[in-house]
């Protein structure tokens, strides 16, 4: 065969293996693996670095399919290519604990490099991955040892550059001037609701390259030469690139292509057959012929880049040791030996200290007193550095040619958080970034992501509950640490005072499995004296830490609350009223622990009150329907802090009420 017709059959495999897969399931969205075929072609088979029997070598090239609806696209590449993924489990597309689920998801299928379909994130992702690596390059790299050395490719849609997020990460990615970041464009001008210039109209190529961006406009997406070209070309710039890939939508249904009835259902049995006769495909579903499987084979040339890149690293071991042990501790995402020790003396200092202060100072307090030992945390803040409180003495910010640990995001709450969650996905880092507790809604989605796929992003929450003061209701947040506590796999931190946000942080930092949220206050809080084993139990998400003998209730506090749960435990007991208090910074940490253990901190027969400046329905899982909750089911109102707390009911006299009405 030519070298024409070989990639023509290479793409027709792509859109054979998407539309039967599609068509079994009665489900999925054949339109876009059959119109980026070609592209795939182009990418796959003459640039991607990628080794399919270690998926996880350290520098392989990324590639993202933020139009994740489009997963047959890679499921086809991963299967050809020769990754552990059987024709069978094509077979099983869209089933119960098949490797092909209805988007991609990382951890599942070997060789997805992150979870997508929810549009725009992949693309973010991508940003954040390449970001890592131009970091890790410049910390690691020496002369003659390119040892990070990789690109990041992205295939996207209209719908990914619809999405906001996509100018959030955009514009950060052509600032810091990623050049390893090559975007490739589906742009064949069909949504789901039909030809989308009736609703998007951009000038796509000025607006990346107001971006900064380096465009190639007007590329025939079903050419594998022109694209092959485009490519090449992407990989000398200086900055980002992106492709615009003029394509066809379903390309080779007869009398579907082009149209919005291809993008997201099964083909049907006669358009199939018709497809078939029409790019010359007369294979019965699922099977592949052995000249095309040879002509997308990669297993021979990824095992030869990666032995020679081993090679280099040899080589980089014997001259740099300490380099490298460091790379591949960090790219594994163990933590350094001696980091227990690190996390003592940091919690020592603040029994010592015993500071009366903002827990989001004492959380600053936490990162000075890690980060110069650990080069691994990259962190940040969306424009709120000063606020947040998220730098340290001895970060440097990031900027285009200027590598450093902490990153500018400028007012991108969402963009940052799901940056992070490539950074975190790419390896090397342990990305933090912070904005107000009430900006959490900005970034949700990318909470959720961090959490379905395991990251360890930390995600920094100031300036939390009325406790703002004056900014008033628009930025004091009521209703979100509750919500953040739904989400799955997110453990959620709301410390009390310095010795609590100093455990938060080592928490955070140490959790391989998940993300965390650390949620600090503006004001401040006073310290708590504590037993060593109440120290010891913080991380167990909710410990004793006052006591009554016969204790006749039991108050549930967290945050900036324990000290109105501890002064009305005073009151109470002066009263002839003993009752415990439980402080409890993580009610997700707690959750995960023991029944005996839970049960000792919260006696079953104890009436119990809950105290939080937040909504109460949270709070009942707790106390029970015999139970109370002060707490907040209303938005807040603008006055200095001290006020609010007042107005609301956050006094010792309410506490106190409270407890005595659940005891009769």
């Amino acid at each position: 065969m030519t070298s024409s017709s070989v990639n023509t059959q290479m793409a027709n495999a792509i859109r054979a293996l998407a539309m039967d897969a599609v068509q079994k399931a009665n489900s999925g969205h054949p339109g876009m693996p059959m119109g980026m075929a070609e592209i795939a072609v182009a990418l796959w088979g003459k640039h991607l670095r990628h080794n399919p029997a270690d998926p996880k070598w350290m520098d392989r090239d990324r590639f993202v399919v933020s139009n994740g609806h489009g997963s047959m696209l890679l499921y086809a590449l991963l299967h050809l290519s020769g990754y552990d993924l059987s024709m069978d489990e094509l077979r099983a597309f869209r089933q119960l604990h098949s490797k092909t689920p209805g988007h991609p998801e990382v951890d599942v299928t070997p060789g997805v490099e992150t979870t997508t379909g929810p549009l725009g994130q992949g693309i973010t992702n991508a940003v954040g991955m390449a970001l890592a690596e131009e970091l890790l390059a410049a910390e690691f790299n020496k002369p003659g040892f390119d040892l990070i050395n990789h690109h990041t490719f992205v295939f996207i849609g209209d719908g990914c550059l619809m999405e906001g997020i996509s100018h959030e990460a955009c514009s950060l990615a052509g600032t810091l001037q990623l050049s390893k970041l090559i975007v490739m464009y589906d742009d064949n001008g069909i949504s789901i609701d039909g030809k989308v210039d009736g609703w998007f109209r951009d000038d796509t190529p000025k607006r990346f390259e107001a971006y900064g961006w380096n465009v190639l406009p007007n590329v025939d997406g079903h050419d594998v030469a022109a694209l092959d070209a485009a490519i090449a070309t992407a990989k000398k710039s200086d900055r980002p690139t992106l492709i615009c890939c003029k394509t066809v939508i379903g390309k080779g249904a007869p009398t579907m292509q082009g149209t919005d009835k291809v993008h997201g259902a099964a083909l049907g049995d006669t358009e199939i057959a018709a497809t078939r006769a029409a790019i010359g495909w007369p294979h019965p579903p699922f099977e592949i012929p052995a000249d095309v499987y040879a002509a997308w084979d990669a297993k021979k040339k990824g095992a030869a880049l990666q032995s020679e890149w081993t090679t280099q690293f040899t080589s980089y071991q014997q001259k740099f040791p300490a380099e490298a042990a460091t790379l591949e501790r960090r790219m594994k995402g163990d933590l350094p030996a001696d980091y227990e020790q690190l996390v003592a003396r940091m919690i020592a200092a603040c029994v010592d200290k015993k500071e009366t202060i903002a827990t989001r100072k004492a959380s600053q307090n936490a990162i000075q007193a890690l980060a110069p030992s650990l080069p691994e945390l990259l962190g940040g803040s969306a424009d709120l550095t000063g606020s947040n409180l998220t730098n340290w003495k001895e970060c440097i910010a990031v900027r285009a040619g200027q590598p450093g640990n902490h990153i500018n995001y400028g007012v991108r709450e969402f963009g940052m958080s799901a940056i992070m969650n490539g950074i975190a996905l790419h390896g090397g880092y342990i990305p933090f970034g912070a904005t107000f507790l009430t900006f959490s809604d900005y970034s949700r989605n990318a909470l959720r992501m961090a959490a379905l796929m395991k990251l360890r992003s930390i995600f920094v929450f100031t300036h939390d509950s009325i406790g703002l003061g004056e900014d008033g209701p628009t930025h004091q947040s009521v209703e979100h640490v509750s919500s953040l506590r739904l989400i799955p796999n997110l453990d959620n931190w709301r410390p009390c005072d310095t010795v609590e946000s100093a455990v938060a942080w080592a928490q955070a930092i140490s959790r391989k499995n998940g993300p965390s949220t650390l949620i600090f206050s503006r004001q401040n809080l006073p310290f708590m004296e504590r037993t060593q084993t109440q120290i010891d139990a913080i991380k167990r998400g909710g410990y004793i830490l006052k006591d009554a003998a016969n204790a006749k209730a039991v108050l549930i506090a967290t945050g900036s609350e324990i000290e109105l749960a501890m002064k009305s435990a005073e009151t109470l007991s002066a009263e002839g009223i003993p009752v415990r208090v439980v402080s409890m910074p993580s009610t997700d940490v707690f959750d995960r622990q023991d029944a005996a253990y839970k049960a000792s901190v919260l006696p079953k027969g104890l009436p119990r009150v809950a105290v939080e400046a937040g909504v109460t329905d949270f709070w009942f899982k707790y106390v029970g329907l015999d139970g109370a909750v002060v707490g907040i089911d209303t938005f807040g109102e603008s006055a200095p802090a001290g006020q609010l707390f007042k107005h609301f009911g956050f006094t010792t006299e309410n506490v106190v009420a409270t407890v005595k009405s659940v005891l009769h």
